[in-house]
């Protein structure tokens, strides 16, 4: 059969060519819209692009011409400069005199007690003594009154000795025909040694001063109750070693607080040297004596102590304004080189003198103006920069070091203020 052939396409194909050729259409066109989008923008962009760069090149321009520093250390030659004085601090010097060598000093004081207890060491019997009343009679014929002085004995029958400490008057007698009445007075006596066997019982005495004499018979003493208090016993006493023992205690720990308390009146900017101070006992004493028969005693002590001081800053302002007096011209003091020792070899507290020995020493070099010699090194490459330093300083420069930033800088800037000269001194 032979095959059909259309002159058109069929209505259903040719809806679909014709709804694909629209698709195809318009994406294009869509296309389209979109590169030149993308071109607009980037022109946009272009002249913000242009003006960084130029930035960067005028700010790259500008640090390469203005980041060149140079850095030269130098390390001068340092002679050493010691030096001994003799000066005087004197309490009547008001300041610092370097000719004389002298400066002012201040005088101290301060006064301390101190007092404490101490036990007496001394070992000694107590024996408390007897004591008591008697009637002293006087019998005497013809009747007269009888004087016994002070300290008369009294014996009793047991053979026990007391003793009156006041003198006693015994009146006379009365006597009537033959019979006599004796006079009589009570007086108090006490044993002659201490312990118990002298509590005797009532008992009769004679009075040994009158025997062999016409008295000693007529005269005479009775006791009408016992004599009480005697005893024996152990107790402590102080003695010599106690009291200077005690002595030496309160002396230091008095002298300590004065010293102490002078010390505090002195300030950190004095200068107080050990023998420069003195300490003088004002008083020493205690009211217990030697064999005061005692358990404890007090003693106390008041000390004085003194001293004289100068000033820190006085010494070294001497010191310093010596050795700026004897530097070499064109020299100069190294700075935290400086030192000073001193001691004292003699010392007048109480006139407010001393004679101090004073060493010190300090580092001086060639002074070097470090503004000027920037100056002289513009232009200059590190060869050159040496060239100039040895020119200038010669041998008063020990070692130069150069230093060129960043890396590309071969010689030191132009500016002055590009240029750091530094003193070295480690």
């Amino acid at each position: 059969m032979p095959r059909k052939i259309y002159d058109i396409k069929p209505p259903k194909l040719a809806r679909q060519v014709e709804e694909g050729l629209k698709e195809f259409l318009g994406e294009g066109k869509k296309k389209s819209r979109n590169s030149r989008r993308k071109k607009e923008s980037h022109f946009k962009w272009l002249p913000v692009v242009l003006v960084v760069l130029l930035i960067i090149i005028i700010i790259g321009v500008y640090l390469f011409f203005k980041l060149p520093k140079a850095n030269v250390q130098l390390w001068p030659k340092v002679d050493i400069l010691s030096f001994q004085q003799t000066v005087i601090a004197d309490k009547s010097i008001s300041s610092v005199d370097l000719e004389k060598a002298f400066l002012p000093a201040q005088y101290f004081e301060a006064s301390e007690t101190a007092s404490q207890d101490f036990p007496a060491t001394g070992n000694a019997s107590n024996e408390g003594r007897a004591s008591g009343k008697i009637t002293v009679y006087n019998k005497y014929d013809p009747v007269t009154p009888m004087t016994l002085k002070a300290g008369t004995h009294f014996m009793s029958d047991s053979g026990k000795l007391f003793v009156a400490s006041q003198k006693i008057v015994v009146p006379a007698a009365k006597k009537s025909g033959s019979k006599i009445t004796p006079g009589s007075i009570e007086v108090n006596v006490q044993a002659v040694e201490g312990g118990e066997s002298y509590n005797i019982a009532p008992s009769n005495f004679s009075v040994p001063g009158l025997k062999g004499t016409a008295y000693y018979y007529s005269i005479y003493a009775t006791s009408s109750s016992a004599m009480t208090g005697g005893y024996a016993g152990k107790v402590k006493k102080v003695t010599d070693d106690d009291i200077q023992s005690a002595k030496d205690i309160m002396t230091k720990q008095a002298a300590d607080k004065a010293i102490s308390s002078l010390k505090n009146q002195i300030s950190s900017d004095f200068v107080l040297l050990d023998n420069a101070i003195n300490s003088t006992t004002a008083d020493a004493s205690t009211l217990a004596k030697t064999g005061a028969v005692v358990d404890n005693f007090t003693y106390k002590a008041t000390v004085k102590a003194s001293a004289i001081a100068f000033k820190k800053s006085d010494i070294e302002k001497f010191a310093k304004d010596y050795i700026v007096s004897q530097l070499p011209q064109g020299q100069t003091i190294l700075e935290g080189s400086f030192k000073v020792d001193y001691s004292a070899s003699t010392v007048d507290i109480s006139g407010g003198k001393a004679t101090l020995n004073v060493t010190f020493s300090s580092g001086a070099y060639n002074a070097i103006d470090v503004n000027s010699t920037a100056i002289s090194l513009m232009g200059k490459n590190a060869s050159q920069v040496g060239q100039v330093i040895d020119s200038k300083f010669g041998d008063q420069i020990n070692q130069v070091k150069v230093n060129f930033w960043p890396f590309w800088v071969t010689k030191a800037p132009n500016n002055q203020k590009a240029i750091k000269v530094e003193l070295k001194f480690e």
